[in-house]
């Protein structure tokens, strides 16, 4: 079966929504090279970047040196876990405190990116 360029981005694209895994361009590749044989990991990054140009995804945090992203572009926060690498999204619909003082001084939020970083409840209890 034939793939053309346009059903590869269509590929790369519904591979990066059906997750929650908040993939890196290497993961998304990994999924397709059996489907599409001659996918290559260039073209990947490619249409990752034209993604981000369109606002299809984001760009959540660079986790152990690969960037991984999200097709969520809602308005989220992230966690990533510095043991297990993964991302989890949190959502809230209160205003932090941070944005209520910039919202007091006359400043328009446009989009936000807030990544925590730490360890997850798993790891947390792997140890104890």
């Amino acid at each position: 079966m034939g793939h053309n360029y346009s059903s590869k981005r269509e590929a790369i694209f519904k591979t990066i929504a059906s997750t929650k895994s908040h993939p890196s361009a290497a993961w998304v590749y990994e999924q397709l090279k059996e489907e599409i044989p001659n996918l290559s990991l260039g073209t990947v990054y490619r249409n990752i970047a034209l993604f981000k140009e369109q606002g299809r995804i984001i760009t959540v945090a660079n986790v152990d040196g690969e960037e991984r992203i999200d097709a969520d572009t809602s308005d989220h926060a992230h966690f990533v876990c510095e043991k297990c690498h993964r991302v989890f999204d949190l959502h809230s619909s209160e205003q932090s405190p941070l944005e209520k003082e910039l919202s007091r001084n006359g400043f328009i939020i446009n989009r936000k990116n807030v990544v925590f970083h730490g360890e997850c409840r798993d790891c947390c209890e792997s140890i104890n």
